[in-house]
């Protein structure tokens, strides 16, 4: 581990199983905190890595961006060795309930909550669109959003699927994200990361392209 805190990355690898399709797919975990506790966001594929990561510190929750098998698969695992709660957004059950069907997730994120870890506020934002209850988490204190599927560098995440929906991402990343300080750095689910100001000077661009 060798991110300074407050924010560690983490890349874990397997397979996202979705409508039917199986392929290998690398996803970005990120633990935000201090050197005491933490949360995990998209606990993905591997919990016993995400462990490793956290090290001796306290687990304080869970966080899923949504519901997609790649984002959710290591939860459960994780939760249950680290004895620490894991939460969804409500709009996200019918997702969550595909790869856990009889177990729920311990607690709603809604927007416009609060998360705290470690001195930092986690602003939680609804931001559907690649699927009904993806979120964001904006940390202000440390100029950071946490976009999961929904923003990536080159655009918005996909919305091919029977849950997503294209203008519904678009006026996420509008009315969410894009309003957000120019500065603050944008870690999504998978690949590279961005900033505000340079994913909001391409966004009528992707709105006109419609992906």
């Amino acid at each position: 581990m060798t991110d300074p805190y407050p924010v560690v990355h983490l890349r874990t690898s397997g397979v996202l199983s979705l409508e039917g399709a199986e392929s290998a797919i690398e996803n970005n975990v990120w633990i935000v905190g201090d050197e005491e506790s933490a949360i995990v966001i998209d606990a993905a594929h591997d919990h016993q890595a995400i462990a490793r990561g956290l090290g001796d510190r306290e687990l304080m929750a869970i966080v899923c961006t949504h519901g997609h098998t790649d984002h959710i698969n290591a939860a459960v695992a994780l939760a249950e060795l680290t004895d620490s709660p894991i939460l969804l957004h409500p709009d996200d059950a019918d997702l969550w309930h595909r790869v856990y069907p009889d177990q729920e997730p311990d607690a709603p994120l809604l927007h416009g909550e609060a998360l705290q870890v470690g001195g930092i506020e986690l602003q939680i934002l609804h931001t559907p669109g690649h699927t009904p209850g993806g979120v964001s988490l904006y940390a202000p204190a440390i100029g950071a959003v946490f976009t999961g599927d929904t923003l990536f560098p080159d655009g918005p995440g996909a919305t091919g699927q029977p849950l997503s929906d294209f203008p519904t991402i678009i006026a996420s990343i509008r009315d969410h994200l894009a309003v957000l300080p120019g500065e603050t750095v944008v870690h999504p689910g998978h690949g590279e990361s961005t900033t505000v100001a340079e994913a909001a000077a391409h966004l009528d661009d992707w709105a006109a392209r419609g992906f």
